[in-house]
């Protein structure tokens, strides 16, 4: 006999489920609707998508165009997406997705966000094999020596590179003779390209010998570079190549967590 709570916990209202799905067809679509082509999206004829659309849009859900008829989301739904995201807190949103990657591949996982001294690690999730490295909650990683560092610097502007390099992202200024856009723009273009060309950024056997790392940015709802995503593993377990599982697992990993956090490319 099926628990009377439990019986309770799991009823449904079908017809806001058939509703949301209207809602979410808008909210997959960049261009305004037609009626036909929203409910076609839907999975419903026209004319029981209709009766839904109306209740919506005295909600302001919904808002239709009164010379094309093609109905787009309106600013009850603005609102409450962005109620959503300033609720959402970046870490605990990509925790699920760090402890996935790290238990699918056995690898090592670590999650880095850009503080005042550059990349900086603040959750490692161990591999599953041995794995001798000294990166912790709270190491500063090298910006160009490490997929971790240059995941962030193929995302970041210039300036905000510089300020961490030179201090002054702390409130002091850095030595007389501190960097300049010059000196880090080569380094930076190249970070650019790889990210381009494979869609992360990996290192092989440096600066750890016998490790190999491939990285990822994870964006937030405005496009920046909210935290980067790294897999580490032996050489033996994780080989380097751009068409590995391992690439294409952690690059799979970074999209989720981008789109946890409202992001939209």
């Amino acid at each position: 006999m099926v628990d009377d709570e439990s019986s309770k916990s799991q009823r449904a209202v079908q017809s806001v489920e058939v509703g949301g799905r209207l809602l979410l067809a808008l909210a997959g679509s960049s261009e305004p609707m037609l009626l036909k082509e929203l409910a076609a999206q839907a999975g419903l004829p026209s004319s029981r998508a209709h009766p839904y659309l109306v209740s919506f849009g005295r909600l302001g859900f919904i808002r239709q165009d009164g010379e094309s008829g093609r109905y787009a989301l309106g600013p009850a739904a603005l609102q409450l997406g962005l109620t959503a995201l300033h609720q959402l807190e970046p870490m605990r949103a990509i925790g699920p997705t760090a402890e996935r990657l790290a238990c699918e591949t056995g690898q090592a996982v670590a999650v880095a966000v850009w503080g005042n001294l550059g990349p900086t690690i603040v959750r490692m999730i161990d591999a599953q094999h041995p794995l001798h490295v000294a990166m912790r909650a709270g190491t500063v990683m090298s910006p160009f020596g490490t997929a971790t560092g240059r995941a962030f610097v193929a995302v970041m502007t210039s300036t905000a590179i510089l300020e961490a390099l030179n201090g002054t992202a702390l409130g002091f200024e850095g030595p007389t003779g501190k960097l300049k856009i010059g000196d880090i723009e080569p380094q930076i273009e190249e970070a650019r390209r790889e990210l381009d060309a494979h869609g992360c950024i990996r290192t092989a056997g440096k600066p750890i010998p016998g490790v190999n790392a491939f990285s990822a940015p994870v964006f937030d709802f405005e496009g920046r570079a909210a935290l980067v995503l790294t897999l580490l593993g032996h050489e033996d377990q994780m080989p380097a190549s751009w068409s590995s599982s391992m690439a294409e697992a952690l690059q799979k990993a970074a999209k989720a967590a981008s789109n946890e956090l409202g992001y939209r490319a």
